[in-house]
């Protein structure tokens, strides 16, 4: 997913500095998200520019030669001009990504993950902590990063591309919870519907991540850096060893996984570009 459709457009560039805590956010503020972070009974993580360094629709967008048009139709619906599902569904008309193609695209640019973030999952595993992809991405390229991080399929939300049998694109599947404006954070709500999660933690890059009304949001600038997702986060980092780190400080033996922590929400609200 191309974020940016809610955030703003004057992103810049990782620094190597690993937490950012800005002028309007609170010190408690960060000290809560860190402590719900240590006592995390699930974590989301968005994938394009967090999970994974690159933004998959616009490297498929290239591959497919219509690189430039797809970024125009990006800038349009970040003016909020059109819908999350109007805007991806003029992008996938003009991608056209047949399975043929999606499979060579698959083959000649497997996606990257993100430095420490095999680790960091890894670690989460260990300590007996669910975690869920949640992505407004396809399911034909995030379920491989699934895989080989060990996140089960059915931890992954994301659109679904459709074909005919001759692997012509027709399109994506409305129903799915992320194929529309809000889906993180009717996902989100689905989770804690089901599971009973008191202290889920969202992790990603954009504003879609940080408006998805999780228990607690990081927001993670090691791909790029939005700046309202940079000053509205509680707690913002460049690396995912910060939030290793951070664990790794809290082991098992001092977390109190079933202590509920004293009920507290930060705003997440920003302007409209």
């Amino acid at each position: 997913m191309t974020k940016g459709l809610t955030a703003s457009s004057n992103s810049s560039s990782a620094t190597t500095t690993t937490t950012t805590t800005t002028a309007n956010i609170p010190s408690n503020a960060q000290e809560y998200a860190r402590k719900l972070w240590s006592t995390a009974d699930c974590v989301c993580f968005d994938v394009d520019s967090t999970v994974c360094i690159e933004e998959a629709i616009d490297e498929l967008a290239k591959f497919q030669e219509v690189g430039a048009l797809v970024e125009a139709i990006t800038r349009n619906a970040m003016g909020g001009n059109m819908s999350f599902r109007t805007a991806l569904q003029a992008r996938l008309n003009l991608i056209q990504p047949t399975q043929q193609r999606l499979q060579q695209f698959l083959l000649d640019f497997p996606s990257r993950l993100t430095d420490g973030v095999a680790e960091l999952i890894e670690l989460l595993h260990e300590r007996k902590v669910p975690v869920y992809l949640i992505t407004g991405g396809f399911h034909s390229i995030v379920d491989p990063v699934a895989k080989e991080l060990n996140i089960p399929l059915k931890n992954v939300f994301a659109n679904r591309l459709l074909f005919n049998e001759d692997g012509s694109y027709i399109g994506f599947d409305e129903e799915e919870m992320t194929s529309d404006s809000g889906g993180k954070g009717r996902a989100i709500e689905y989770l804690k519907s089901k599971y009973g999660y008191k202290r889920l933690v969202m992790i990603g890059d954009g504003a879609t991540d940080m408006e998805a009304d999780a228990d607690c949001f990081i927001g993670f600038g090691g791909n790029v850096i939005r700046e309202k997702v940079r000053d509205g986060a509680p707690w913002f980092v460049t690396s995912f060893y910060t939030l290793i780190d951070e664990l790794r400080n809290n082991p098992l033996a001092n977390v109190q996984h079933h202590l509920p922590l004293a009920a507290r929400k930060y705003s997440t609200e920003i302007e409209a570009n």
